[in-house]
């Protein structure tokens, strides 16, 4: 049982209303729909790099030191390895000469380094802030982006997402959990580590709203998750089913007015609200 005390709690409560406005960024919530451009993964998976190398290269400083080492599992979560995968993926052999770390990644990887060199027992809030929500909402977002982007059923470009050495993922959350309240910090430290985990929202809202803008500069793409790009409104030859028809096939009608049909009755409204904002929250605490 935990105790209104213990660092993970206070990291809960103190960092609720962070989280609940990360769920509304434009950001979490067009990747949750499944809108989100290639070009735009492959700059949310750079900045994933430079912020998971910092953090990692701290956490490797720090191993030793009693404020952060029972936290330290490299093994089960480092993510720096599999992030170096994803961009050979997306950017081919010469992926180092082919990114560079943007401004608002920049200012969440100089904090992270001053922390981890001036302020170490702060890294705690980094640390739980990033891995817990990868072993989360984390998976939620795999999916999405697998299906929406097309990406290949043998998990190329999303092995972020991947932990092959943690079997129960709650499992492991709870030992993490356990060893961070374990930590012999005092009633200041722990607060200052709520203040910094806030901090760290911050950073990450900042590289959403980044990441927001430069995707409406990007060239739009035919990126649906395997559905057809006809939204109900406009001229019906632009879904793909209307094909069908003009070939004489008896096809079964433009999905999306059938959809747009079931979606007006009331029990169904519930039901996809309820889903809607399970998916969210899982989301967010990932992306955070």
């Amino acid at each position: 049982a935990c105790s209104p005390t213990d660092l993970s709690e206070l990291l809960k409560e103190g960092t609720k209303e962070s989280h609940d406005r990360a769920e509304n960024t434009q950001f979490v919530k067009d990747f949750l729909k499944g809108r989100i451009k290639k070009e735009l993964f492959k700059l949310a998976t750079v900045a994933l790099y430079f912020t998971y190398s910092a953090l990692e290269e701290e956490m490797d400083r720090n191993k030793d030191n009693p404020v952060f080492a029972p936290l330290y599992f490299p093994l089960e979560l480092h993510r720096r390895e599999a992030l170096v995968k994803d961009l050979k993926y997306f950017y081919g052999e010469d992926w180092k000469e082919k990114i560079q770390c943007s401004e608002a990644t920049q200012h969440y990887v100089d904090r992270i380094h001053h922390v981890g060199q001036h302020e170490p027992e702060l890294l705690v809030a980094h640390a739980y802030t990033r891995y817990m929500g990868d072993l989360s909402g984390g998976q939620v977002l795999k999916k999405v982006a697998q299906r929406a982007l097309k990406l290949p059923t043998t998990e190329e470009g999303i092995q972020f997402y991947m932990f092959d050495n943690i079997s129960n993922a709650q499992q492991f959350k709870q030992l993490y959990r356990a060893r961070m309240n374990a930590l012999e910090l005092d009633k200041n430290t722990k607060e200052r580590i709520v203040e910094e985990a806030n901090r760290a929202f911050r950073f990450n809202m900042q590289v959403f709203d980044e990441l927001d803008k430069l995707g409406r500069s990007l060239t739009e793409e035919a990126q649906d998750g395997g559905f057809p790009v006809h939204d109900g409104k406009g001229d019906l030859r632009k879904c793909p089913y209307y094909a069908d028809k003009l070939a004489g096939k008896a096809g079964p009608g433009c999905p999306y007015q059938a959809a747009a049909a079931l979606a007006k009755q009331p029990l169904v409204q519930l039901t996809l609200a309820a889903c809607v904002a399970v998916a969210a929250g899982a989301a967010a605490w990932y992306l955070m």
